[in-house]
């Protein structure tokens, strides 16, 4: 009899225990949720893009069309072409592939142009090449009587033979303003929200941006020392270059690391959090053809 109430007290003891536990967790799973209730949430971190606005009118492309889309106004910028070049050059990449280096398409058609090795664009691996691809379009499309100023519609199909010819007419409006912004023609008017990352990569900025600019920006790389940033110190031939190099920087800084840059009297700095703006500092009395790259 004494052992059976030995086990029926231990028996009770572990039961008060298990409920008491469970009280103890209880309070403190409450405690949590309540917290949770008081605590202001984080506001929710905006959608990495870059956005050229004119006008009160805005276009927005994701950071993939913003760096081809920055290409194809770069190559027209080194080949001294004018920036309803890249109007052109625009509305054709938005209709045939959305600004996107595709690696398929209608029968063999590849690349942001939807070019043919077939049709003797070039090889696979060259049409692939965004800036190889972008400079055969506009070889292309010099050859079109009166491109500067035909439709450009009837100027992209005149280029790509499309089975849909009235296809591009409404893509227009959007290239145009994005090759205002992305050309310089209208300065301070393209930025981004970038992506918090650990890349450095100011060789690869340069590579890039060489490819794209040619002689039209020549560039020196000075590497940090101190409390001195790594940059990259631009001479644009003209005003209007320096602002298209500013907005080449911003929409490469994903992938090379940008943090800020200048262009003249202006700064703009690279946040994940918000989509920053051009600020001007008029008292630096700094050349507006000199671009200046922060990594």
């Amino acid at each position: 009899m004494a052992h059976k109430n030995t086990l029926r007290t231990l028996l009770i003891g572990i039961a008060i225990g298990l409920i008491a536990l469970a009280v103890i967790m209880g309070f403190w799973l409450l405690y949590r949720w309540a917290a949770n209730l008081w605590k202001e949430p984080p506001p929710p971190s905006p959608a990495v893009r870059c956005e050229a606005t004119i006008n009160e009118t805005t276009v927005t492309l994701d950071l993939e069309q913003s760096r081809n889309a920055t290409i194809i106004a770069g190559v027209a910028t080194q080949r001294g072409l004018v920036p309803r070049a890249v109007s052109i050059g625009l509305t054709t990449a938005f209709q045939e592939s959305g600004i996107r280096n595709l690696d398929y398409g209608d029968r063999d058609s590849l690349g942001i142009f939807q070019q043919r090795p077939s049709q003797g664009w070039g090889t696979v691996e060259q049409i692939m090449d965004p800036y190889y691809s972008t400079g055969k379009f506009y070889d292309a499309m010099v050859k079109v009587p009166n491109w500067q100023s035909a439709d450009i519609g009837e100027v992209a199909q005149a280029v790509q033979r499309s089975g849909f010819p009235d296809a591009y007419d409404k893509h227009i409006g959007r290239a145009r303003l994005i090759a205002s912004a992305l050309s310089g023609e209208t300065p301070a008017t393209w930025s981004c929200v970038v992506p918090a990352s650990d890349v450095n990569d100011p060789d690869g900025f340069l590579t890039a941006m060489t490819r794209a600019y040619g002689a039209s920006a020549m560039a020196q790389l000075i590497v940090g020392t101190g409390e001195e940033p790594t940059r990259i110190e631009v001479a644009a031939s003209s005003e209007r270059v320096a602002w298209s190099v500013g907005a080449f920087a911003q929409s490469w800084a994903s992938e090379t690391g940008v943090t800020a840059v200048t262009v003249g009297d202006y700064h703009w700095v690279a946040s994940w959090q918000t989509l920053s703006g051009w600020t001007s500092s008029p008292d630096k009395a700094a050349s507006a053809t000199t671009v200046i790259i922060f990594f």
